[in-house]
């Protein structure tokens, strides 16, 4: 017997002689059947979706459901609280990382912001690539919140090159207490400082 290309429903083949029709056409009916209706059990119902903007997403393993459209201007992010296990928000919140002394920056400082708190002058460190591979884009902020002069500089051992308006264009200082800067990785071990510097 014959088999269909996509289902494998069976079939009589094309120089069979086909003694009980009714048989034949009962036993494709019953495949088309049971395919269609384990077909339609799997399928999303489009009654899921209510709104346009709408969106399908994963609410468990094997479970869909439903996250209403946003706020305009709003922006989508993961949130594991939500039952959706999404959430539209106004923004996203600066994530801060408090330092009290010279502090060379790692993986996890991407995009937030490192308060540099101390009354004694202290360095701000961007190691070489080789040793923390942030992607080209990074950006980390840093803020001067002691009373001690910050330098944004590269470590000491390594091939990282910082390029910025500052006196010394390779090692920028913030400008004075609560003067801040972006730190943005341009190349492989190429960064550039810009924001209050001296």
């Amino acid at each position: 017997m014959a088999t269909t290309t996509n289902y494998s429903w069976t079939t009589p083949n094309d120089t069979d002689l086909v003694k009980d029709g009714a048989s034949a056409i009962r036993t494709l009916g019953s495949a088309i059947d049971t395919t269609v209706f384990n077909n339609a059990g799997a399928a999303v119902a489009k009654s899921t979706i209510d709104a346009k903007g709408d969106l399908l997403v994963g609410t468990a393993d094997n479970t869909v459901g439903r996250l209403a459209v946003g706020t305009d201007g709003f922006i989508l992010q993961a949130d594991s609280g939500a039952a959706t296990g999404l959430a539209y928000s106004a923004g996203i919140a600066v994530v801060l990382n408090a330092q009290t002394a010279t502090y060379t920056v790692v993986l996890g400082d991407a995009y937030k912001l490192v308060t540099m708190s101390n009354a004694s002058a202290n360095d701000f460190q961007i190691p070489t690539n080789a040793n923390v591979a942030f992607p080209v884009g990074t950006v980390i902020n840093v803020i001067q919140i002691g009373a001690g002069t910050t330098t944004i500089k590269a470590v000491t051992s390594g091939t990282t090159t910082i390029s910025s308006t500052g006196a010394t264009a390779t090692a920028p200082e913030l400008r004075v207490q609560f003067s801040a800067a972006s730190c943005i990785k341009v190349a492989t071990d190429t960064w550039y400082v810009v924001g209050d510097i001296a």
